[in-house]
């Protein structure tokens, strides 16, 4: 039998196997979730591929223009080179940096006094990152948040370190400085002042080294009049400044963006909302890499709307020219008695539906340096300055008498002076008048008559020497009939303050009732004054005084005034409650005035347009003060005062048919100075009214739309 052999196995080829098993198990998996990727989530992972985003900006549109009554431009848009910055999404620090030093090479850019030391640190910090950051440990930065390590980073600065930057790196600073101002895919003016026709078109050259700048048109305000009534045309902020930042959420919420003008004051910021105009809204498409890849303008842009104001300029800068003449000239006559003396206001208006025909206030400079006007514009102080007004307040004093019942039109009183027990002697300014009625009180300025008709609303008879007791509600009904003229509340004029006057009125004094009724205890504006005389002269009615009349949409074809928007309709704010026959008597009375033996009547002697109204003169006490503004004491430790007066006046013309209404104040001119500024200043002021309307009808020019045109021009808007 045969040897049996044993063959050793080989176990290669089944490890080859468990091998290759494995290896298609793992090829299967991945063709199975490749599988399951393409089928069921393959489409949501190409829209991650292909994810875009879409943003939408606005980009602002010049303001509205301002016109007077007559279509002349007051305010409007001076065309502008302008250079822009539109940041894309995720650009950094650095991108910002590179395009600022690009930018340096094509423009200047004013540094003075613009860099900040923190301008500086955010610039070396950006140049020296590395350097900086190890500065600080971690132990030290623990617990801080990105900010708060940013901030340690900058602190850990020098000022050697920032001391050094030549002229060229400050300009680089400086134009960063602007472009980190602007906010993603939202325009940022860099520079729109000074640009040279060489900047503008170098930079156009090389805007593809330039990602994010563009070239284009900007706008500034221009003031065809210069400084003529620009206290109540008001102003804007720049773009530097953007919207108020304590405003900013509000302004927000109405589509505004932070580097937006606004307006801040005066008519700019009354009518913001039309003044703004639409902006225009573009939506961007970026990419996952934030790279822009389509644009579309979703809404047409369209500048603001434009206003006609109620002003007359050519009226305005008679009025200007009068009261500065005066007020210099009163001042200057007598220094030492006028010290006090510093500015003279003036309202003009249509009593009849309160349109403002001109506003001017003029201040005296007195502490004024080489080159500095003598005079400057105060016009806002006609509504935000109250002073006592004297005697020009006593057509309400009469008229609260008879509506009161306390006089009639046959109530005569001897004028003379009244002695009161503890209180001093009261008389009117020429003491002794005589036997007066109400007409003749008001046309000689009896103070005595006021004070009557105060004492017997007040339930008290006058005994000479006797103690003085009124009523308590005396001074409290007195206030409540001033008030239906607009004295001592708000006008409503449209203008974003006004002041209402002296407000903390003492009702326990029987002294302040007998002072408020000649106009000596409480306080007013100019603008209260014009609309408490134009009540009187338009027959009882309290109108809104109004600063625009009209609004209009731009022209689009043609520069001036375009089609109608808006009307400033008259608005009655109440009705006076007196009699009709007893407003009659009054303004028969301030016809008086004007006339022989009125207290007006040397001012207006010739005048043929048949002026009314009344003067005033109100005794106030000024603190006298050193050139620095501090108070000056006497040996006794007392404060030095002086006795002061305010000159004021009020009328209208023609009487029988008033277009015209003005009111004067004076205020703080010497006791002693022998001055009658109020009344030069008003006669001047009508005849300068009616010197223009005579002159216009001369030459055959008709400023003022008929009724017709306006008709016809409102039908064309509605079309």
């Amino acid at each position: 039998m045969g040897k049996k052999t044993n063959k050793k196995k080989s176990h290669v080829p089944f490890r080859l196997n468990i091998i290759f098993f494995i290896v298609f198990l793992l090829f299967a998996g991945l063709i199975l979730q490749l599988g399951v990727v393409q089928i069921l989530t393959g489409e949501s992972a190409q829209e991650e591929i292909d994810r875009t985003e879409n943003t939408t900006t606005t980009i602002p549109v010049p303001r509205g223009e301002m016109y007077d009554r007559y279509g002349r431009v007051m305010v409007n848009n001076e065309p502008l080179y302008s250079i822009t910055y539109t940041p894309p999404k995720g650009v950094q620090p650095q991108d910002r940096l590179e395009v600022a030093e690009k930018m340096a090479e094509y423009i200047d850019m004013d540094f003075e006094d613009e860099l900040t030391e923190r301008d500086l640190k955010d610039y070396y910090f950006i140049q020296n990152e590395e350097e900086v950051t190890s500065r600080l440990s971690e132990e030290e930065l623990e617990g801080l948040d990105n900010g708060e390590v940013y901030q340690e980073q900058i602190d850990s600065i020098t000022e050697d370190e920032i001391s050094n930057f030549d002229d060229d790196t400050k300009e680089i600073i400086a134009i960063k400085k602007e472009l980190d101002q602007a906010y993603t895919l939202s325009p940022h003016v860099v520079k729109n002042a000074e640009i040279s026709q060489e900047e503008y078109s170098t930079v156009a050259e090389h805007l593809s080294e330039l990602p994010g700048i563009n070239v284009t048109s900007d706008w500034e305000r221009e003031y065809p009049f210069e400084n003529t009534f620009r206290g109540f045309l008001g102003g804007i902020t720049t773009s530097d400044q953007g919207i108020p930042r304590d405003e900013e959420e509000y302004y927000m919420s109405l589509d505004y963006s932070r580097n937006d003008r606004v307006g801040t004051s005066g008519l700019e910021e009354q009518y913001e909302s039309v003044l703004r105009g639409q902006k225009e809204k573009v939506q961007y498409t970026t990419d996952k890499s934030n790279n822009v890849i389509d644009t579309e303008v979703v809404r047409e842009g369209s500048r603001g709307k434009d206003l006609m104001l109620s002003l007359d300029i050519e009226l305005q800068q008679e009025v200007d020219k009068i009261v500065e003449e005066e007020l210099v000239e009163t001042i200057e006559k007598n220094p030492q008695a006028n010290r006090h003396m510093e500015n003279a206001i003036v309202v003009m208006s249509d009593p009849n539906n309160g349109e403002v025909l001109a506003v001017s206030g003029k201040e005296y400079n007195r502490d004024r340096e080489p080159g500095d006007d003598k005079v400057s514009d105060a016009s806002y102080q006609a509504v935000y300055n109250a002073y006592m007004p004297g005697s020009t307040v006593k057509g309400a004093t009469v008229l609260t008498g008879l509506e009161e019942g306390v006089i009639n039109p046959g109530t005569t009183i001897n004028d003379r002076t009244l002695r009161f027990q503890s209180s001093q002697d009261k008389s009117s300014y020429r003491p002794g008048i005589g036997n007066v009625n109400y007409r003749q009180a008001l046309q000689q300025s009896s103070n005595v008559y006021m004070f009557f008709i105060a004492m017997w609303m007040g339930g008290h008879e006058y005994v000479e020497n006797g103690p003085l007791g009124l009523q308590s509600d005396t001074l409290q009904r007195f206030v409540y009939h001033f008030n239906q003229f607009g004295l001592g509340v708000e006008t409503g004029i449209d203008f974003p303050y006004e002041a209402k006057g002296f407000e903390e009125l003492d009702f326990d004094s029987p002294g302040n009732v007998l002072d408020f009724s000649i106009g000596q205890y409480s306080t007013y504006t100019a603008m209260q004054l014009n609309q408490y005389v134009s009540t009187i002269a338009n027959g009882g009615n309290r109108v809104q005084p109004k600063l625009v009349k009209e609004v209009h949409n731009p022209n689009q074809e043609e520069e001036g005034l375009g089609p109608l928007y808006n009307k400033n309709d008259t608005t009655v704010m109440n009705r006076l409650t007196m009699d009709d026959s007893d407003i009659t008597r009054v303004q028969e009375a301030f016809r008086d005035v004007m006339l022989p033996g009125g207290t007006a009547s040397g001012y207006f002697e010739g005048a043929d347009y048949q002026p009314a109204g009344k003067t005033g003169t109100a005794q106030e006490i000024v603190t006298e003060r050193d050139d620095e503004g501090n108070i000056v004491y006497d040996a006794d430790g007392d404060p030095v005062q002086y006795e002061t007066l305010n000159l004021t006046m009020v009328g209208y013309a023609p009487y029988d048919d008033p277009e015209v209404a003005f009111s004067v104040i004076v205020p703080f001119t010497g006791q002693d100075a022998d001055t009658s500024i109020n009344g030069e200043i008003s006669r001047r002021i009508l005849d300068a009214y009616f010197d223009l309307k005579e002159e216009r009808a001369e030459d055959g020019i008709n400023l003022e739309l008929t009724e017709a045109d306006e008709k016809v021009e409102e039908v064309e808007n509605e079309e």
